[in-house]
């Protein structure tokens, strides 16, 4: 095979933008409807909706409702699962959906009449964000769904409330709020949906309340229910504000299970409930230096199931994550067989066999079964294809790096790749420093077509899970604590600067990106550091103090508190960290993506931060998309975007390419 000598940069790839677009996104909240598997998933040719899919007990897989049903919540901005089904005996399945636009709950029977349509259950509001509902259950012998209502009472993004609710299945509350029962009182800011005790007397559920984000302190709260549906007294059973339990469910004998960081790690745990609701001590079923759960960004995350047959389905992992089976009686722990890197917090079990959600390095996201009796597994939903030949996708490498103070740095290295290019042996190849969002979050080691775009062009990919990331341990995770924009802009200058130590990258050619708080990374390393060419900040906070009062969403709203820290007792810190008072510091090209939707990093911090930049002789370059929010979902938006990112590092990499569009720089 013959390979072509060209510029790192300038390489031609199959790698489309519109591949990559297509390809975006990845199969949620999957459950078990009878013998059938039930899923959303992402559809950014169709305005990036989320489409219900069901496999078939005989293996067909179908879209349950077409465009432009969206089966999405927006509780907590970030949302969480949005539907339940049960498969009635003698009759179809019965659903129960959120759907996006309206946030109303709507029931649907996918197997009625042709042409039926989903009916709505609950009533639109016009008081601020309005009504909207998330993790439902529907009970097992009420007509009614059990979930999350979360309701604005003013006009401000903080103006609002948070209780379990039950919702009547005749329709009797689509026109009537009055007729929506709350199920709990309105003690705590944020809840998850309820878990019902198998034998239904019992309701378990999580709660916290700001400042405390979920990976921070939340309880696992505990009543009785009545016969007449109703709540007992609610009691505290586990937890406090620095234990942070992100899942907790009831097995078949009535014990509670839940997950915790107690001991510095998410592990998982089992409490007998004794008859007047108190909770015995609880006993580690795997206590290990891995994580059995992970940060509660979205409600109704699942890390663990318990099976039929007693065991658990568990995800967890140090870094990397796998799906193992856990007898808790004998305190053993098998890992299934898989090349698979990455397990979503999406577990649903049938029986004895376990469904997850699950890629790896060289497969996207798909829906793979575990058969627990005999240890294989299938890929049952959302199968991987290759897109294009497997040659042109990039060969990570798992690396830890030392940064300042000698601590360990998390990453993962994305060396250009194409089976018929090569660059000159006097170059070094140029490389974009990835910052991941949260930033109580991670990047997952898997497949991911727009690291392609770049690595199958010869330009390398660095994805840093810097100090604060998840999947190391709470300590790796307070490493952020009040030292936000600091130890994140260290730890990614401190890769960049060892991979060009090394001889890996061009320290000439060096740019940053990230979107959300990878964004704000961005920027604040754009205006405290000179180790980039170039950056991309994309949908980012800019503004501490701008998002500390009345500019983001009521979820993260107090989030600072502990990534700066208050308000009111550091304010100069607050100045002092934020990009938007540094604007006279940047001195390289920069692009600026944002959705005009956005609630969550408003455009309006942008927009006074290119106000500052504008007259200061740094090209930069903005592009902002109507439709979009927090995260784009549209296949074109994501297509220009995309393409712009290469133009950008075209420019800062002297390197000429053809093949996108130029931007309209401002100066």
């Amino acid at each position: 095979m013959t390979t072509t000598t060209a510029r790192y940069g300038s390489w031609p790839s199959p790698v489309s933008a519109a591949l990559a677009a297509a390809h975006d996104g990845r199969p949620e909240y999957l459950g078990t409807v009878g013998d059938e598997l039930w899923w959303t998933a992402p559809r950014p040719a169709e305005g990036g909706r989320r489409a219900l899919v069901r496999r078939r007990a005989d293996g067909t897989e179908e879209s349950l409702l077409p465009p432009p049903w969206n089966v999405r919540s927006r509780v907590i901005e970030y949302g969480g699962q949005p539907w339940a089904a049960v498969a009635r005996p003698g009759g179809g399945p019965l659903a129960v959906f959120c759907h996006f636009p309206d946030q109303r709950l709507y029931a649907y029977e996918p197997d009625a009449a042709p042409g039926a349509e989903p009916r709505p259950l609950t009533p639109v509001s016009d008081v601020g964000g309005g009504l909207r509902w998330v993790d439902p259950v529907l009970h097992p012998d009420r007509d009614e769904v059990w979930c999350v209502l979360e309701e604005f009472t003013g006009p401000a993004p903080t103006d609002v409330r948070r209780v379990l609710a039950a919702v009547p299945l005749d329709g009797s509350a689509a026109e009537d709020r009055g007729a929506v029962r709350e199920l709990a009182d309105e003690r705590h800011r944020f809840v998850t949906g309820p878990r019902l005790s198998p034998d239904g007397r019992r309701a378990a559920w999580i709660a916290w309340d700001h400042p405390r984000m979920p990976w921070d302190g939340t309880e696992v709260l505990l009543a009785e229910v009545t016969p007449e549906g109703t709540f007992g007294a609610v009691r505290t059973v586990a937890g406090g504000a620095a234990e942070s339990i992100p899942q907790a469910e009831w097995d078949a004998a009535g014990r509670l299970l839940f997950v915790s960081d107690r001991t510095g790690w998410w592990n998982l745990y089992r409490a007998e409930v004794a008859a007047d609701g108190s909770l015995a001590a609880p006993e580690a079923l795997c206590p290990r230096a891995e994580e059995f759960g992970g940060p509660l960004w979205k409600i109704g995350l699942r890390w663990f199931t318990p099976l039929e047959n007693g065991l658990i389905a568990v995800v967890h992992g140090r870094g990397t994550t796998t799906l193992g089976i856990l007898d808790p009686e004998r305190r053993a722990l098998v890992d299934a067989a898989s090349p698979r890197t990455e397990w979503a917090a999406a577990l649903a079990a049938h029986g004895t066999r376990v469904v997850g959600v699950a890629a790896g390095p060289h497969r996207a996201y798909e829906l793979v079964e575990l058969d627990t009796r005999t240890g294989r597994s299938r890929v049952v939903g959302a199968a991987h294809t290759d897109a294009v030949d497997p040659a042109h996708l990039p060969e990570p490498r798992v690396r830890t790096f030392t940064g300042p103070g000698g601590r360990e740095i998390h990453a993962q290295v994305y060396p250009p790749r194409h089976p018929h290019y090569s660059g000159p042996e006097d170059e070094l190849p140029p490389y974009v420093i990835w910052a991941h969002g949260g930033p109580t979050g991670h990047a997952p080691l898997v497949l991911d077509l727009e690291i392609a775009y770049f690595t199958s062009r010869g330009i390398g990919v660095a994805e840093v899970n810097y100090g604060g990331s998840t999947g190391y341990g709470r300590e790796y995770r307070d490493r952020l604590r009040e030292q936000w924009g600091v130890v994140d802009v260290e730890d990614c200058a401190a890769v960049a600067a060892a991979l060009a130590a090394e001889g890996t990258a061009d320290p000439a050619r060096l740019a940053v990106r990230g979107g959300s708080a990878g964004g704000w990374t961005t920027a604040a390393s754009l205006v405290s550091t000179d180790v980039y060419a170039c950056g991309t900040i994309i949908y980012p906070i800019l503004d501490l103090r701008g998002w500390a009062t009345d500019e983001t969403h009521d979820f993260e709203s107090q989030y600072l508190h502990g990534l700066i820290g208050p308000l009111d007792q550091v304010p100069a810190r607050y100045k002092e960290r934020s990009p938007i008072e540094h604007v006279d510091r940047v001195t390289v090209p920069f692009l600026l993506l944002q959705g005009l939707d956005d609630v969550i990093c408003p455009p309006a911090q942008a927009e006074r931060f290119l106000a500052r930049a504008a007259g200061r002789g740094v090209p930069h370059a903005y592009l902002a998309f109507e439709g979009e929010g927090h995260g784009f979902r549209r296949a074109d938006t994501m297509v220009r975007a995309l393409e712009a990112e290469l133009a950008l590092y075209a420019r800062a990499f002297g390197v000429e390419r053809t093949d996108v569009p130029e931007l309209d720089y401002r100066t």
